[in-house]
């Protein structure tokens, strides 16, 4: 659900004032959450700058094996979205996602945001947030396959129905800031992922062309 940017006494858009989110979007299989962990952890290490990482509502109940996110049914998700609980939230794959609204108060002060988010998710993103940069995360149809199938949670059928709707041309995500070829190591792709967020920051602080 998409808020309407507000604006100040003066009538500048509040967008003006925030700090950077960092969108990494891709599909299932392309190892999001783990790049997005192994850059917490790596900054974090380093002490570099003002990062946090979204910890997302889901309709669907955590399983230990990938993201690590807060459980609402759809019942309580609805009333939570009703209370302005949520910054942003959307619907995919039949499941409910919402960002909480302490995002809002990390970008009013200058913070970088980053979270695994829908492709869908972004016009309102953008409409929400100045400093908005997208990180697209992709892997070969055998790489996706291969995670997919270790979740567990799909037959070889439904793997196959997902990858086959997956294959449109730059993940649909036009004027993606950063893509990132995830089937090597994962310290080169979560390395790409840093200097891709390290990036966003510094442009977030560059001056405003008033």
């Amino acid at each position: 659900m998409e808020r309407p940017a507000s604006r100040g006494r003066n009538g500048l858009d509040a967008r003006e004032r925030q700090g950077a989110f960092v969108a990494v979007v891709g599909p299932s299989g392309a190892g999001k959450d783990t790049l997005i962990g192994y850059a917490k952890a790596r900054l974090a290490e380093k002490g570099r700058g003002r990062f946090h990482f979204v910890r997302r509502v889901i309709t669907r109940a955590a399983d230990g094996s990938t993201e690590d996110h807060d459980t609402l049914s759809p019942m309580a998700f609805e009333r939570a979205e009703a209370d302005g609980a949520f910054a942003l939230s959307w619907e995919a794959h039949g499941l409910r996602y919402g960002l909480p609204e302490s995002v809002d108060r990390h970008i009013s002060a200058g913070d970088t945001v980053v979270a695994n988010l829908s492709r869908k998710a972004i016009p309102a993103l953008r409409t929400r947030y100045r400093n908005v940069s997208v990180v697209a995360v992709v892997a070969s149809n055998a790489t996706l396959s291969a995670r997919l199938m270790a979740r567990g949670r799909e037959s070889a059928e439904e793997v196959a129905a997902r990858l086959s709707r997956s294959t449109e041309p730059s993940l649909g995500v036009s004027g993606a800031f950063a893509t990132i070829a995830n089937d090597g190591s994962i310290e080169d792709a979560g390395e790409a992922l840093i200097s891709a967020i390290s990036a966003a920051a510094e442009l977030s602080m560059a001056p405003l062309d008033l």
